[in-house]
């Protein structure tokens, strides 16, 4: 506690005695500072004790007297010292009166007892004070300490709730309440998730301030990297004291450090997954259990799944290095095939990268905090631009992919980007697979990435690609400009009004070459009919014999049926 005026007039050495405003001796005091100023207001700051011998004062004149005493309420000063003695034998009643109108604590102040004493018992309260907050720091670090390194962040935040009266809750990078003390502060920590939010929005460090004197909550980010990991709130019935801004801090430095430590124990899980995953790959599931030990517990056992995630930006610049754009500005390009199983040493196109950024890493965060939280096993491994996530079927990860997927394209219905992010990650799932079947998932969830992509859509899973119909993927703009390019010389040739050339290619295909039936659909006679495919082959220098040719045109056809 800061001294008070009351602790003073309680010094037995000072001799202090109480005129005016007792009930106001509780009121702490910041110094003591002595002025014979007729007006010291400028030079006060609030919280003073101010000290006069009433030197250039008419202390007697009662309305200059109250004119002085309101100036110096209205400053906050705490109190008024008079010496005795000096230029009054004692204190004028002009004074007295107008301290005790104004509540103005007035104090007496003895000849035989110096201003400098008072100085030295104000300046010697407040450095005990201060020493005392420092011991309390300390003691409160070791006490927070001890939790942090047996029980981890759980024991820390309930030592740190004993050690500012209140309650202490931790969240993840995605804004969601890991550990809370007491536990009924895990539903309110949970209410403040938005002004979490905002506060990751801020480069770090960074706080925030929610509520009132009377229900106090404050948010502190954690972590070095220019991305908060995580956040502390602290809530309390009042402000802080010194003693407990040192519980704060210390709490704030060692979740940092637990922080760092974790951050660096998952990027080396991340080598190791990256090593686990293409055993895996390249077909050799013994070695990568062997190689992961109890590191993912039985993920690599249980029917999983393999997510490919690729940012939009990535997707975008392939599709301009390959000069094909898709619809709505949406990417659409066509990755190079990947090694399939059995081809052992290539087939482990994954490689231990740089960890994700952006949006990646916002996934990768959200995915992350989903399976902590439903103590899931899961394998994220950036792999340059993408990120491949393996994760168990059904289990609350691949949910959380489901759910970020469903928002972001919920997000581009509505024409808002999610959270104020537009560069959003474009996702492709594979069936459920063990682990003899990694290679094949890993082609699955390739494939429906480049659908994924196709269809702008933010997931898609390999189910849909193999229920579907092949016809869906001739959206592509490179597939129509190809068949654009293939019908146009029999286009301008009907243009010139010379025969119904490209109706009478459609015609004959989908009757499979039967000559009558494709005649009596389009009215002609079989020569008139055979003629013209003659001239199809002429125009396109192709043979219609080949089974090849006449796929090509068919999937034209189908192709740019919409545009004709």
């Amino acid at each position: 506690m800061p001294p008070t005026l009351a602790s003073l007039v309680h010094h037995s050495a000072l001799k202090l005695t109480v005129r005016a405003g007792e009930e106001r001796l509780a009121t702490p005091v910041r110094w003591a500072h002595a002025s014979e100023l007729a007006d010291p207001v400028p030079y006060m700051e609030g919280g003073e004790l101010l000290l006069i011998t009433a030197l250039k004062l008419d202390a007697e004149d009662p309305e200059a007297m109250r004119r002085y005493v309101r100036r110096l309420g209205q400053a906050g000063v705490a109190g008024l010292g008079f010496a005795v003695g000096v230029h009054y034998a004692t204190i004028p009643d002009a004074l007295v009166d107008a301290a005790a109108e104004e509540g103005l604590p007035l104090l007496e102040v003895p000849r035989r007892t110096p201003f400098l004493a008072i100085s030295k018992a104000v300046s010697a309260a407040i450095s005990a004070e201060q020493y005392q907050a420092v011991t309390a720091g300390f003691a409160a670090q070791r006490d927070l300490t001890k939790p942090a390194l047996g029980g981890g962040p759980a024991g820390l935040l309930a030592a740190l709730a004993g050690q500012v009266d209140g309650w202490a809750a931790l969240y993840d990078a995605t804004g969601a309440v890991v550990a809370a003390a007491p536990e009924w502060a895990a539903r309110r920590a949970a209410r403040l998730t938005p002004e979490v939010e905002r506060l990751h929005a801020r480069t770090p460090p960074a706080s925030l301030v929610v509520g009132g004197e009377a229900a106090r909550v404050e948010l502190h980010t954690l972590g070095t990297s220019r991305r908060p990991r995580a956040a502390l709130a602290v809530g309390t019935g009042a402000p802080l004291g010194t003693a407990e801004r040192y519980a704060v801090h210390s709490a704030i430095a060692l979740l940092t450090l637990t922080t760092e430590r974790s951050r660096s124990l998952h990027e080396a899980e991340q080598r190791v997954g990256a090593a686990v995953l293409r055993m895996l790959l390249a077909g050799e599931p013994e070695h990568a259990r062997t190689a992961a030990g109890s590191l993912y517990g039985d993920l690599l056992d249980a029917p999983y799944r393999l997510i490919i995630a690729e940012a939009a930006s990535a997707t975008a610049a392939r599709a301009h290095a390959d000069g094909r754009t898709a619809p709505h500005g949406a990417p659409r390009p066509v990755d190079a095939p990947r090694p399939v199983a059995g081809e052992r040493a290539v087939a482990a196109p994954v490689r231990a990268g740089e960890p994700p950024t952006g949006p990646l890493a916002a996934l990768a965060e959200h995915v992350e905090a989903a399976a902590a939280r439903a103590g899931e096993a899961l394998l994220v491994v950036p792999d340059g631009e993408r990120l491949v996530l393996l994760t168990a079927d059904g289990g609350a990860a691949a949910r959380a992919c489901v759910g970020y997927a469903a928002a972001v394209d919920q997000a581009r219905t509505t024409g808002q980007a999610l959270a104020g992010r537009t560069d959003e990650p474009v996702m492709g799932l594979s069936a459920p697979a063990g682990p003899i079947a990694a290679a094949t998932a890993y082609r699955q969830a390739e494939q429906a990435l480049s659908v994924a992509r196709r269809r702008g859509r933010a997931l898609v899973e390999h189910e849909e690609v193999a229920t579907g119909s092949v016809v869906q993927l001739l959206s592509d703009d490179a597939v129509r400009a190809f068949a654009d390019g293939l019908l146009r010389a029999l286009r301008e040739h009907d243009a010139t009004g010379r025969g119904d050339l490209v109706a009478s290619l459609r015609a004959w295909l989908s009757r499979h070459g039967q000559w009558d039936a494709a005649a009596a659909e389009l009215g002609v006679h079989r020569h008139t009919l055979r003629y013209r495919m003659r001239r199809v082959e002429e125009i396109l220098g192709r043979s219609l014999d080949d089974p090849d040719v006449r796929m090509e045109l068919w999937l034209a056809l189908k192709a740019t049926s919409g545009t004709e």
